[in-house]
């Protein structure tokens, strides 16, 4: 039977893209992939045509989807590889990258003139929110562009339209500027409570009924108290996102200290060695500078 589903190619089956993909999949979209190290399309293969360029993938899709790296990787490939240029007229390009909102308004643009639509849709809820299908996505784009989107989105998250092309990406780094404060705040937090001799574990527990109590706590302060840094957001992409919040409060003319400690801290913790432990990592720059384990602390009260 041939699908009602409008044809969707995915472009970068990394972290986020596969389960992504495969709730798509699950949900009955017809899909082509690509990726740029194609063995990760693999698993696909008996569900989805795998594209060996961008242009192919997209040369018939109704839907383009796009969850890359960085920005510089979003333009290689919507650009440089001409995915943009193969677009059909009416196709719908959903980037789910998280990038700099002036590169969100150019490719709407260019996206514009080759007679599609396009929306800006970054994401949080880490791998797991992708596997769960629990992302909460962050749209910017017309009315029109993020209602037509919605029947994709409902299959990977919960959407809110934020406002007009570039607004998507104002938001994700509203998020990320929230999520690498908050998650130095708990390393520092836990760290104070440990080296004075108090149950890390336990503190984590009677903070979450509290004021305290945040997302963050629960699942990154979990991670640091179980020594659990395999990324599900590497700290390179929040050190990524630091920086993009740091450029656009400059073009705004806004100095942001917390954001601008915090960039400072990723960067040194990529600069020795963690660029893709995952971004609660961050407790391991702290125990640097400290010379102490949070591990090694916290059993009991001080003698």
């Amino acid at each position: 039977m041939t699908s009602t589903k409008p044809h969707i190619a995915f472009l970068g089956i990394g972290l986020m893209g596969t389960p992504m993909t495969r709730n798509l999949l699950n949900a009955g979209f017809p899909m082509t992939l690509w990726n740029r190290t194609s063995s990760k399309c693999e698993p696909f293969a008996s569900e989805a045509v795998i594209a060996e360029s961008p242009a192919e993938a997209v040369a018939n899709a109704d839907v383009v989807i796009t969850m890359l790296e960085n920005s510089d990787v979003v333009e290689q490939v919507l650009v440089a590889q001409g995915a943009i240029d193969a677009l059909k007229p009416g196709a719908l390009v959903i980037d789910m990258s998280s990038i700099q909102p002036s590169v969100a308004r150019r490719h709407g643009e260019l996206v514009a003139e080759q007679g599609a639509g396009y929306v800006d849709a970054p994401v949080s809820g880490g791998t797991v929110g992708a596997a769960e299908a629990r992302l909460s996505i962050m749209a910017g784009g017309s009315e029109a562009d993020v209602d037509r989107a919605r029947p994709v989105f409902e299959a990977l998250g919960k959407c809110t339209r934020i406002g007009p092309v570039g607004a998507g990406q104002l938001a994700k780094l509203a998020n990320q500027a929230i999520v690498g404060i908050t998650i130095g705040a708990v390393s520092e937090a836990l760290l104070l409570a440990a080296k004075g001799g108090a149950d890390p574990a336990a503190v984590r527990e009677a903070l979450l009924g509290g004021f305290a109590g945040s997302r963050i706590l629960e699942l990154h302060g979990q991670r640091m108290i179980d020594r659990e840094f395999a990324p599900g957001a590497p700290a390179r992409i929040q050190l990524k996102d630091m920086r993009m919040i740091l450029d656009e409060a400059r073009a705004e003319g806004l100095t942001l200290p917390l954001a601008q400690q915090t960039h400072n801290e990723y960067l040194s913790l990529v600069a020795n060695g963690h660029s893709d432990v995952d971004h609660s990592g961050l407790l391991l720059e702290l125990e640097h500078l400290n010379g102490a384990l949070l591990g090694s602390l916290g059993r009991g009260p001080k003698e």
